[in-house]
């Protein structure tokens, strides 16, 4: 399993002067999947959406250059990259020369692909588009306003429960926040279940969800836990499971798992991010 104490988290930072792959973390997907008793194969596809708001670089010249940078990461990688590793991986580009932007899209691409064991989409937006970027919010009705049974320690699948004929419904909450597995930082999503089968127990789904307030987890991790629960407790026909994560050091990330219904949506961002 891998050693976080060997990670960037939690340590003092130093920044690099130049391009440097080998600042990149990987992160094994396997041991935490085991825990959650995961089968193989998985019983979800996804991905996790990241953008990076803070990527400068230099072109041939030395002029700065800017851009909005996308990552599509497959669920089906073998690792995930811690993300205060990508923020130093980007940090070090400020320095670096590069001919042309599509030479940077290709290198984060590549060195992405590499850390992660899997074939890594990347996509620069560049100023003079960053005003045709999505936004908006997620769709569903929202649990925030329904009778709330009180908070957990710890995640409570046990409020979870579903009854009842098959319905087709997505739900919604802007109240899900996690901690940082190695520093205990907040991190806060906006969370959306799409399921297809007996009807949720709204309320105790919401229980559930608020359960995550004091848990130690990564992104990606949580939103596999919520799928795992809600399957095995809810035995839904379909699931999809997406988090939109606030930013922190101008990266978010954005997990997608599901299983029955169409592709990952697209990445557009939330007025909290």
């Amino acid at each position: 399993m891998t050693d976080l104490a060997a990670s960037p988290l939690g340590h003092a930072t130093t920044y690099a002067e130049g391009y440097d792959p080998a600042l990149l973390f990987p992160v094994e997907r396997a041991p935490l999947r085991a825990e959650l008793g995961l089968p193989r194969p998985l019983p979800f596809d996804g991905v996790d959406l990241w953008t990076a708001y803070e990527l400068s670089w230099l072109d041939p010249d030395g002029r700065p250059r800017v851009a909005i940078a996308s990552f599509a990461v497959p669920a089906a990688s073998p690792s995930i990259v811690e993300s205060k590793s990508v923020k130093l991986y980007l940090t070090a580009f400020n320095q670096t020369r590069f001919a042309a932007q599509s030479d940077v899209a290709a290198t984060i691409a590549r060195d992405l692909s590499a850390a992660t064991g899997a074939p890594v989409g990347v996509t620069l937006t560049a100023p003079a588009d960053f005003a045709a970027l999505p936004h908006g919010e997620l769709s569903g009705a929202w649990l925030d306003a329904l009778p709330f049974a009180g908070p957990a320690d710890a995640p409570a699948p046990q409020r979870l429960a579903a009854a009842g004929p098959v319905v087709d419904e997505t739900l919604c909450t802007r109240l899900f926040r996690s901690l940082c597995p190695v520093t205990g930082q907040p991190d806060y999503a906006s969370v959306q279940i799409r399921y297809r089968g007996p009807r949720i127990d709204a309320p105790g789904l919401l229980a559930y969800l608020v359960s995550f307030r004091r848990h130690p987890g990564f992104h990606e991790h949580c939103v596999e836990r919520i799928f795992a629960d809600v399957w095995r407790r809810c035995g839904p026909d379909a699931l999809a499971v997406y988090a939109r994560f606030t930013r922190r050091g101008g990266v978010d990330i954005n997990p997608f798992r599901g299983n029955g219904f169409d592709p990952p949506p697209d990445s557009v961002r939330t007025a909290r991010q």
